[in-house]
């Protein structure tokens, strides 16, 4: 339980200036740029994570979202109550209700999910065509879809927009917004409740590493430049439009630290 309190007040001392979420986005962009260019260049090393079946990809990152909403949701829940009833004495129902409008935010991101994933994949179906090893002669029509090309033994040829760019550069970037709640709240040392939360906070912070670690595999091994750019460039406008415009709007989910201006020092990315 120490070692537990000891890491989670360092993350807390490292994230209570603001600094990570200030620099991530912009970190995020440099991976896609050096990454590619070492990768255009054959200038990367043979390592077990250009295997697509490497174990963080298959029980992590084909799941990504899962675990972020898994994670995510009971630490919003707990840290939401607790804050509404410490920070603002909210009775019983007027916290419960707060924590069902930041809830939505997970609403949110996910319909964002679903949305940009199905979207990609009509565009690479749309911009696309099926090649089959020995001329496909045995297929009367060619495959129109990219399942249908896999059925057949064929590989799809289209502009395949990076989801692993989009997803995890998404969920990074949400982890670090929500998280910020923690600067406002006070918990008593070594109670139950510090426990949890300490608990779930450590968890999103290394969920936070493995999808950066991802992320930077992903712009070394994997994708055309393009395709990686632009699936970062719709993961940090569904950020920058959720958390940086509409949840400043009085019907949205609301920010993590509610009635905080965005100009304060635990928002701002200007400085």
């Amino acid at each position: 339980m120490e070692r537990l309190e000891r890491c989670g007040r360092w993350l807390r001392a490292r994230l209570a200036s603001g600094q990570v979420r200030r620099r991530l986005p912009w970190l995020l962009l440099a991976i896609v740029l050096v990454g590619s260019a070492l990768k255009d260049n054959d200038l990367v090393p043979e390592t077990p994570m250009q295997n697509k079946r490497n174990p963080l990809n298959v029980y992590f990152v084909k799941v990504a979202w899962a675990w972020t909403l898994w994670l995510l949701l009971p630490f919003m829940t707990v840290t939401t109550y607790q804050f509404a009833k410490s920070k603002f004495r909210y009775g019983p129902t007027k916290s419960i209700l707060l924590v069902l409008r930041r809830l939505s935010a997970l609403l949110v991101g996910t319909a964002i999910w679903y949305v940009c994933t199905g979207l990609f994949l009509y565009i690479e179906n749309l911009t696309g065509s099926c090649s089959i090893p020995g001329g496909g002669s045995e297929l009367h029509q060619p495959p129109t879809t990219k399942q249908e090309c896999h059925r057949g033994s064929g590989i799809w040829i289209g502009f395949d927009i990076s989801g692993h760019c989009f997803l995890l550069s998404y969920c990074a970037l949400l982890i670090m917004e929500e998280v910020a709640v923690l600067e406002g709240l006070a918990t008593e040392q070594n109670s139950k409740l510090r426990v949890v939360i300490d608990g779930l906070f450590v968890s999103l912070c290394l969920l936070t590493v493995i999808w950066v670690f991802m992320f930077l595999c992903t712009a070394l091994y994997f994708h055309d430049f393009s395709q990686k750019l632009l699936g970062v460039l719709i993961g940090l406008a569904a950020w920058y439009g959720t958390y940086r415009f509409w949840y400043l709007k009085p019907f949205s989910p609301g920010l993590p630290l509610p009635n905080v201006p965005l100009s304060s020092k635990k928002y701002s990315y200007s400085r």
